[in-house]
């Protein structure tokens, strides 16, 4: 990047541009002694990658490349899997189940995979993990819970994390209730007999040995070691431990999880290091408002999201509003698409360098942003397969090629993916929702007036003459306003209470394809067999 995009970076407002300015406030803009500014996102294991996980690699990578497009500082950025974690129920959407069901309580990566396909059931779902987000494209070096602490990479911290045990517990027993503080302590040992992670009290600990000594299931006491991967800690502590051992300095999370990371900036500094920065992003809600939850199964999967829409609505949602309470759900896809191509149309026709920078498809793209195609909305499409009453995407492409003859799947790889999301979209919410109803008697006198309006006009004619004739006839007619009189053509020729911009949509459709609606619905016809 030049200089001059840098300076201008350095004052754009976007945020992934104000976190990035906190990264080179921490560094002085110099290079850490680690030879990198280290980003880190978590990920619990004990179930398959969700559209959460999406959407903070996704947000952690903007603001990774806001401050390269900053600072000459080289970025890393790791997904931390925590499989070293016990595994407390059996997931309902897994094979094998009893399989798992009598390991409960080991580290998942000391429970067999019910899928057969991996050495442990953490190692299979560490694996789809980096699958998915492969997928994306992300840039990302993955790291193994299991593989620090066993390897001794942690073994340092966690001794450091002994030698500040007493300061550790001040911190946490207040944030627990009475009994569960006569119990608790911030080291988990892994029971030798059994392998599973120990939630017991710590009877000893050594600093000078580096053990703790404690109680096994079966009565025994035992001592052992607290580095080796012969224990982890407790999720909290673990957080701050893992922040301090691998000297992260920026990672961000949900706003459920402000107090724990509030602890955990005050452990990190018990044990020596700098808490790295944060930002907390809001929750998604489902259709009702409510908090989306995974043991619920309520709201959106990326899945769902894919089948119906680009990755690149989906990275659009993520970015817009990070700090606001958003419903993610599907009725929400048909708007976030139709920004995207707005943003991404904008984008090119912006020669302003520095407003170019704020724009979504800028942190969307990494800086590079695909060229905009035709111009055509992803609502359009929908309303075309609406009028048209097909789920089949050669017939959209018949209407598109005469409308914008040359485009061509292959020239228009953009839209062709539109058109085969707009027909998924139109299939299952689209079409088993349409009511049709027939014109009041002052709305068929407007649909009549419409069809002489538009049987004068050549069948050539340009979207916005179209659009210009639509308008002209509700203006003579007695609706309360225009959008009135657009519910009505949306309600009698489409069965939908929302639609298109009647100009483009006509043009698009065609001409005399619509007359032809028309004429069927002021004939009184079943404009749902229309095909």
């Amino acid at each position: 990047m030049t200089s001059e995009l840098r300076d201008l970076a350095r004052n754009a407002k976007a945020w992934p541009f104000e976190e990035a300015r906190k990264l080179i406030e921490r560094t002085g803009d110099k290079t850490p002694e680690k030879g990198f500014v280290l980003f880190e996102t978590g990920y619990g294991p004990s179930g398959l990658p969700h559209i959460g996980t999406f959407g903070e690699v996704a947000r952690t990578t903007m603001v990774r490349r806001a401050f390269e497009a900053m600072s000459d500082t080289p970025t890393r950025l790791i997904c931390f899997s925590d499989d070293m974690d016990g595994l407390r129920k059996v997931p309902d959407n897994i094979p094998n189940q009893d399989k798992v069901r009598e390991h409960l309580g080991k580290p998942l990566t000391r429970i067999p995979d019910p899928f057969g396909t991996h050495e442990s059931f953490g190692h299979h779902n560490n694996a789809r993990l980096r699958a998915f987000l492969d997928t994306f494209g992300f840039e990302y070096e993955f790291v193994s819970a299991t593989d620090c602490y066993t390897s001794g990479r942690f073994d340092a911290a966690l001794l450091q994390a002994l030698r500040r045990y007493d300061e550790i517990m001040k911190v946490m027993l207040p944030t627990l209730g009475e009994e569960r503080q006569q119990t608790y302590s911030p080291f988990l040992p892994l029971s030798p007999k059994t392998g599973k992670v120990l939630q017991v009290p710590i009877l000893e600990h050594d600093v000078e040995a580096g053990t703790i000594v404690f109680e096994d299931e079966d009565g025994t006491r035992v001592e052992q070691p607290v580095t080796g991967g012969h224990c982890k800690l407790q999720w909290k502590p673990d957080w701050a431990m893992r922040w301090y051992a691998l000297d992260v300095d920026y990672e961000m999370s949900g706003k459920d999880l402000i107090d724990s990371a509030k602890l955990g900036n005050r452990i990190t500094k018990i044990l020596g290091g700098r808490p790295p920065e944060g930002f907390h992003y809001e929750l998604f809600l489902d259709e009702n408002a409510e908090k989306i939850s995974k043991s619920k199964g309520n709201g959106l999967t990326v899945d769902e999201w894919l089948t119906y829409a680009p990755a690149d609505s989906l990275s659009l949602f993520m970015f817009q509003k990070p700090k606001a309470a958003k419903r993610l759900y599907f009725d929400v896809i048909p708007r976030m698409v139709d920004d995207y191509l707005t943003f991404l149309e904008k984008y090119h026709a912006e020669s302003d360098p520095a407003k170019r920078l704020e724009n979504p498809v800028w942190h969307i793209h990494e800086g590079n942003p695909p060229k905009a195609e035709t111009g055509l909305s992803y609502s359009i499409l929908l309303n075309l397969a609406s009028a048209a009453n097909t789920e089949d995407r050669e017939t959209l492409w018949g209407f598109i090629t005469r409308y914008v003859p040359e485009a061509t799947p292959e020239s228009a790889p953009i839209l062709d993916r539109l058109v085969g999301h707009a027909v998924a979209y139109y299939r299952d919410f689209v079409k088993p929702n349409k009511r049709y109803r027939a014109p009041t008697e002052m709305e068929r006198a407007a649909l009549e007036d419409l069809m002489r309006e538009l049987e004068a006009l050549p069948v050539d004619s340009s979207a916005e003459n179209i659009q210009n004739r639509v308008y002209e006839v509700g203006k003579r007619h007695d609706f309360e306003n225009l959008r009135t009189w657009f519910k009505t053509l949306y309600e009698v020729l489409l069965g939908q209470e929302q639609g298109p911009r009647m100009g483009s949509f006509i043009a698009l459709y065609g001409l005399a394809a619509f007359k032809n609606l028309l004429r069927r619905a002021l004939a009184g016809e079943d404009l749902a067999q229309v095909g």
